[in-house]
């Protein structure tokens, strides 16, 4: 499994952490950076998807 997928999925639960924290606490600047690095992580895996396939993994 390529570094890639793992940092990505962390990335997207953290995002998912702050996304969800700033909509509790209606903050919607903590919600947007949350839904943005949640994004982020989602694309960060999906590269490291790719890596593994290329590797055939």
């Amino acid at each position: 499994m390529d570094k890639d997928r793992i940092e990505g999925a962390i990335e997207k639960a953290k995002g998912s952490a702050k996304d969800i924290a700033g909509r509790i606490t209606g903050d919607t600047k903590l919600e947007a950076e949350g839904k943005a690095q949640k994004a982020g992580g989602t694309i960060q895996n999906a590269v490291g998807g790719a890596k593994d396939a290329l590797r055939g993994k």
